[in-house]
């Protein structure tokens, strides 16, 4: 098989989608499914220099993307199936196009992109690209739609399309210094890990840990993560008025340092409004620290596996998890740990995630046995 994957922007800060793809990628070549990644440049390009990642001179104009230096590429390319990651982009619908001239076909990974909350921003623009933009005929042409999980195959399906939807989870890579982290948790710290962003509803966060008042004076809130200037300051300006001494924002953190910090938390709070999947519960996971997570967030598992809390996002919500979780003994933490350790190695880990998408491309190129993820 020669497999194509392009994404429009694949720079370390980014996002999610740049990373589960790095990832996904990675771990199909380990299981010995090479996939190439067409992308642009970017100072803060992800990788280690794979020579499977094609990152060609940056010459995107206007926010479409358009790109020439990608569609002389893809014109010229010949792979036997195609793989778009993301919406919206030239990237995207060149990819589609592409591979329908070809005669090839090819899968969309929407990444969330088509979920209610997401339409609703950029309405206009949206409903322009569908229509006008060729993205509707991109989408019903599709071989198959990946989701990443069922809530979002739902989302799609309440679209209107009918065409085959493969349910795969985003994968975990176990990172190799897994097993020198030492969950320390000395003192009891909450932690939130991500995009400074309203929709990852911190605020809600920080009203909560204020309403515990006095209840928290022995532990730590710690936000990890960046976000615009403007929602930075405003999430620090409510921390100064009530003068709490018990909040940290640690700005951005990657690679050991992120681990050893989710290592050291008692919970990890993930109070969004919503989440396609949520890559940093599954990391805070494989590293043995429970999770909060919000109902927007298709993290049910937490409460089924014991290994954290699937609640609403309101700050009283938010406040009784938190307090609840600080009232656990530390063996109790333990076994949650545990218990979301195995969940991630049972399902979760990156190199069984490439066999299920090595799985989803064998049956779209041969039609093979039809995939117990796939649904018609």
């Amino acid at each position: 098989m020669n497999i194509l994957q392009t994404i429009a922007g694949f720079g370390a800060h980014s996002g999610g989608t740049s990373t589960c793809t790095y990832d996904l990628i990675t771990a199909m070549h380990k299981v010995g499914c090479p996939v190439d990644l067409l992308t642009l440049s970017a100072s803060d390009l992800m990788g280690k220099g794979e020579d499977w990642i094609k990152a060609l001179p940056n010459d995107a104009i206007t926010p479409y993307g358009y790109s020439r230096n990608m569609n002389r590429f893809l014109r010229q390319s010949d792979y036997d199936l195609y793989h778009t990651n993301g919406m919206w982009m030239y990237c995207n619908h060149a990819t589609c196009t592409t591979a329908h001239e070809k005669h090839k076909p090819y899968i969309i990974t929407p990444h969330g992109m088509l979920y209610p909350q997401a339409m609703a921003r950029s309405t206009w623009k949206k409903k322009l690209l569908l229509i006008a933009g060729g993205v509707d005929k991109d989408l019903h042409l599709a071989a198959c739609i990946h989701c990443t999980c069922k809530k979002e195959m739902e989302h799609y399906r309440e679209l209107g399309y009918r065409n085959p939807v493969a349910v795969i989870p985003n994968p975990v890579p176990i990172p190799s210094f897994v097993n020198e982290l030492t969950n320390d948790r000395a003192m009891k710290r909450i932690g939130f890990l991500g995009r400074l962003h309203p929709r990852k509803n911190v605020e809600a966060l920080i009203e909560a840990w204020i309403t515990l008042d006095n209840k928290v004076n022995d532990a730590q809130l710690v936000i990890m993560g960046k976000g615009a200037p403007q929602y930075e300051q405003l999430l620090k300006a409510r921390v100064q008025q009530h003068g709490l001494n018990n909040v940290e924002f640690v700005g951005f953190v990657s690679g050991r340092e992120k681990f050893e910090r989710l290592a050291s938390l008692t919970a990890l709070c993930v109070p969004s409004d919503f989440e396609n999947f949520g890559m940093i519960v599954t990391e805070a996971l494989s590293v043995g620290t429970p999770v909060i997570a919000s109902l927007g967030t298709p993290w049910e598992e937490l409460n089924t596996e014991r290994c954290g809390y699937w609640v609403n996002n309101d700050v009283s919500t938010l406040a009784e998890a938190i307090e609840r979780v600080l009232s656990l003994t530390t063996e109790e933490i333990a076994k949650m740990g545990e218990n979301g350790k195995r969940l991630v190695l049972g399902k979760y880990q990156d190199t069984q995630v490439a066999r299920m998408m090595q799985q989803l491309y064998v049956w779209i190129l041969n039609g093979d046995k039809k995939p117990k993820f796939l649904y018609e």
